[in-house]
């Protein structure tokens, strides 16, 4: 593990060299922003399979209603019917979460190096670089204890959480909008009545807010990765997503 990560570290530095000309004393955060860029890339066709298998899902909702009105009484049956039909139209119900999943290696792996005070037995340089007057090993709380929210390292989170808040206000605003008019589109006797479900439709366009909770607990440089990949999610899935309600539209943006 150690020397996977002292490989890791020195790609990170080599590219941070590159992009020194342009960025200067925050081209290590350039890097990280460009490496999860690049992360995002490799995962895209993971997320068009995404919203393919999501199209496919919503075509079979007619069916499904007409396995609920047969199954009402029998929650067992139904789950059984459902996932046979599925299986037999070859839809995976959990397509959407494989970029995610795809995702958190890249993640953990950018989140242990900047952690870690040591890589291979020497001393870890990269927790110096910093973003701004912010160190990219930092989190909130040394912000905070080095000036206080306005100082010269706590703007830089509030420029982060300026900008998380305002993907998650898109991100809300358009999970509120599909929802209504998924809503709207199915009939109520077609709506699953599930324990807790009205709770939940309450609570899932609020989900894209809590991204500003793991930038303030995150080293600077993790914080920096999921700001980058939320916003990509954002405009990604407002473009694969654009002619489906509510499909989607809630899933975690990481």
């Amino acid at each position: 593990m150690s020397s996977f990560m002292s490989v890791f570290a020195s790609l990170v530095e080599h590219l941070a060299t590159l992009l020194q000309p342009l960025f200067h004393a925050s081209a290590t955060a350039a890097a990280i922003v460009l490496f999860t860029a690049f992360v995002r890339l490799l995962v895209h066709p993971l997320s068009r399979a995404g919203a393919r298998g999501q199209r496919d899902r919503l075509k079979l909702q007619p069916r499904i209603a007409e396995l609920r009105a047969k199954h009402k009484k029998n929650p067992e049956a139904l789950q059984k019917a459902i996932m046979e039909l599925h299986r037999e139209e070859k839809v995976s119900p959990l397509s959407g979460c494989l970029p995610m999943l795809c995702q958190m290696p890249a993640f953990f792996l950018l989140y242990h190096l900047f952690s870690s005070a040591s890589i291979g037995g020497d001393p870890n340089s990269l927790l110096g670089h910093t973003l701004g007057a912010a160190p990219l090993g930092g989190r909130f709380t040394d912000a905070l204890a080095h000036g206080g929210l306005f100082g010269a390292q706590g703007l830089v989170y509030v420029a982060l959480f300026v900008l998380v808040a305002a993907v998650a206000t898109f991100n809300y605003r358009r999970t509120k909008r599909q929802m209504a008019l998924s809503a709207a589109a199915t009939p109520a006797s077609d709506q699953p009545q599930v324990p807790g479900m009205g709770a939940m439709a309450k609570f899932m366009p609020l989900m894209s807010f809590m991204t500003l909770f793991s930038v303030a607990y995150v080293p600077l440089a993790a914080a920096l990765y999921i700001v980058t990949s939320t916003t990509w999610s954002a405009i990604e899935r407002a473009a694969l997503y654009r002619d489906m309600p509510y499909a989607g539209a809630a899933a975690l943006p990481v």
